[in-house]
């Protein structure tokens, strides 16, 4: 008995001693409870002392949890259902109101975020025709409904960091003929473009055509007065050399000699003429 006392003792010191100290993980709140009142809330992570018996400890999640939504079929503005299967992300931001609202139970906050998203995504979705439910599958919806939640959840001490669609889809008996509507519809806005763009490709077409023709007219009409223009000089020219008796002889020379020029073509050289050609005159020095 002498030995086995002692060892008694030794246990009880140990496990009196073990029950004073509290350890919080890194990714964990702790929660000090005194006759069921929470006295204390310890959120770094270290060792911290509590009256052993009288106060306990309970734990909350310090990282970010995932709670996946139950799919829920949705109606939109044009009355068009719709089913969604969304997921959010979330914390606990305030373990002490998070344990006073929600009795520190994880399933009791899923059970109210699923109530408030739930409620969220229906009146975001029933603002909006399903075409726009649809476009917006890339982030806007998203977004619309975050916002609309607002801060609701902060009453809770919990945050919500992101809502996000798995599927936002049609239901399988009405999807095809839905797609077919939307694709025919997006085939007439085609359409109405390129006919938009043809009537405008035409117009610019018979602008551009219109000011060549222009262009043309007046270079055509530039050409005709240069032209006119060169025969008046080359018609002055002429007269003011035949004018002068010292130089009447030289151009009557140069022309016989350019019209003989012109006169010999091909091989055959030889050109016949009558004494009294004006080009025959030249050779006579008459």
């Amino acid at each position: 008995m002498k030995k086995i006392i002692p060892v008694i003792i030794l246990l009880i010191v140990v496990i009196v001693g073990s029950s004073c100290f509290v350890v919080t993980n890194e990714n964990e709140y702790s929660l000090i409870r005194q006759f069921g009142k929470i006295v204390a809330v310890e959120s770094e992570a270290g060792i911290t002392f509590r009256i052993p018996f009288i106060q306990s400890v309970d734990k909350l999640p310090k990282q970010i949890l995932l709670y996946d939504l139950s799919p829920s079929d949705v109606i939109t503005s044009d009355k068009k259902t719709m089913i969604c299967n969304s997921y959010v992300l979330w914390r606990i931001t305030d373990p002490l109101k998070f344990a006073q609202t929600l009795n520190g139970s994880i399933t009791y906050a899923e059970d109210r975020l699923n109530t408030i998203v739930y409620n969220s995504t229906k009146n975001v979705i029933s603002a909006n025709t399903q075409n726009d439910v649809i476009s917006g599958r890339d982030g806007e919806l998203s977004d619309a409904v975050v916002a609309n939640i607002g801060n609701t959840l902060d009453q809770y001490g919990i945050e919500l960091l992101s809502f996000e669609t798995k599927q936002l889809d049609l239901p399988s008996d009405n999807k095809a003929a839905v797609y077919e509507r939307m694709i025919s519809e997006r085939d007439n806005i085609a359409a109405t473009y390129t006919a938009e763009g043809s009537s405008e490709a035409q117009i610019i077409r018979n602008a551009t055509d219109k000011e060549v023709t222009v262009m043309l007219s007046e270079a055509e009409k530039e050409a005709e007065i240069l032209i006119a223009e060169g025969e008046a000089e080359y018609m002055r020219i002429l007269s003011e050399a035949y004018a002068d008796e010292s130089k009447q002889d030289f151009y009557t020379f140069v022309r016989g000699l350019d019209a003989l020029k012109v006169t010999m073509t091909g091989d055959n050289k030889t050109i016949v003429l009558s004494p009294d050609s004006p080009i025959a005159q030249i050779f006579y020095g008459k």
